[in-house]
């Protein structure tokens, strides 16, 4: 048995790192200037998710491969920011990430969300955040925004917000809410396996509220008593 786990080590020590990646890539990761060992990897640049990142490291977490997955330790440099965590990737696609922690600008997701102008910074903790096909599956943890700025909504920023994020059988749920916005919202995110997501929160104005986004609220139909208008975005991923 010693011999064996020996033998592992040893095979792990200088099986290049470039090969592992072809294998085991999730999709919507793209990695260049890879250098090393499985057993420890150094990446020049690359996209995870479209945050692009750089000077990334993955040490290896060997007990990953008894349960048939490639599991790192990682840290990377992002956008005004870092990602630390640790991930098992599995010959699937899936994504298993734990004890997450990242902080990066949103004007990294512009792009990809379709969205020019989007900026603010994000912060995320997870205890746990599992993706299936790129669509999470397990998420336990929240995600703050700061100084959040959407042009097509409002030309200024609107603030910060805040999002819990737990898992039920029915698929990955949320709880959000403004934690220093020109506006109040609360409301739930919901993100079944399917792909089909929903949004749906009240939304009012405050009194440091712009006048143009006041106005816009009333696209949103008639306030309920307390002055609330309900806000509803569904569809599929």
């Amino acid at each position: 048995m010693i011999g064996l786990i020996i033998l592992i080590v040893g095979l792990l020590a200088n099986f290049p790192a470039r090969v592992a990646y072809q294998w085991f890539a999730p999709p919507g990761v793209a990695m260049s200037g890879i250098q090393g060992s499985i057993w420890q990897v150094q990446v020049r640049d690359g996209n995870i998710g479209g945050v692009y990142v750089r000077n990334v490291d993955l040490s290896l977490r060997p007990l990953a491969l008894f349960r048939g997955r490639l599991g790192y330790a990682v840290e990377a440099e992002a956008a005004s920011g870092f990602i630390d965590g640790i991930v098992a990737l599995g010959v699937g696609g899936s994504v298993d990430w734990t004890d997450l922690t990242a902080s990066f600008s949103l004007q990294a997701l512009q792009d990809s969300m379709g969205m020019p102008g989007l900026s603010g910074t994000v912060n995320l903790k997870f205890e746990q955040l599992a993706f299936e096909d790129v669509v999470p599956v397990v998420a336990v943890g929240n995600v703050e925004i700061a100084n959040l700025r959407v042009p097509m909504v409002h030309r200024a920023a609107i603030g910060g917000f805040r999002a819990d994020f737990f898992t039920q059988e029915t698929g990955v749920m949320a709880s959000v809410e403004d934690t220093d916005a020109v506006i109040d919202l609360a409301g739930s995110l919901s993100l079944t396996p399917d792909r089909t997501y929903q949004f749906l929160a009240q939304v009012a104005p405050k009194d440091n509220t712009p006048a143009d986004l006041k106005e816009q609220m009333r696209f949103l139909g008639t306030a309920n008593e307390r002055g609330q208008y309900e806000l509803r975005l569904e569809g599929q991923l």
